[in-house]
């Protein structure tokens, strides 16, 4: 059960930690081509693939902290029991399905990308999107650990 938590927690940290490397990387892009008059395309996709990488990697993350975008109205008065309930009926409600139908339509967009070596259609650009496809597993996969430490948690409590 810890272990869960610590896997949750160790991957949202190192994953957030692309935030700052990101924000450098655009600070050179932008002083290279409009100081410098360089185009860097290789390193603005990795800049998208790091952005990708934090948005997918993270969901699970943002999911356990609680820390999600939702429109409270109601909500924000209610009692931690009522919180808790309505946590979990809407995670199955929603989110769980979401989960399956995203890992559900990626897998065969990832095969397909790693069956042909999918590269970038930009000059300069990288040659591995099939690695940024594959990011996408993410999403459903830190999701359903999320929800799956979450459920046993609030089981047993």
């Amino acid at each position: 059960m810890i272990n869960i938590e610590k896997i949750i927690n160790s991957l949202g940290k190192f994953i957030s930690l692309m935030i700052p490397t990101m924000t450098i990387l655009m600070i050179v892009i932008i002083v290279a081509r409009y100081f410098l008059g360089i185009g860097l395309t290789g390193i603005q996709e990795l800049v998208m693939y790091m952005h990708a990488l934090v948005f997918l990697g993270c969901a699970g993350y943002v999911q356990y902290k609680d820390e999600h975008v939702r429109v409270d109205i109601f909500y924000r008065e209610s009692s931690n029991s009522y919180k808790t309930k309505i946590n979990f009926f809407l995670s199955l409600l929603f989110l769980l399905p979401l989960c399956f139908v995203v890992g559900y339509y990626s897998i065969e967009l990832i095969n397909m990308a790693w069956k042909i070596k999918e590269v970038s259609t930009e000059a300069g650009g990288l040659g591995f999107v099939y690695i940024q496809k594959t990011l996408i597993a993410l999403f459903p996969i830190t999701l359903l650990i999320t929800l799956f430490y979450q459920f046993i948690k609030n089981r047993w409590n």
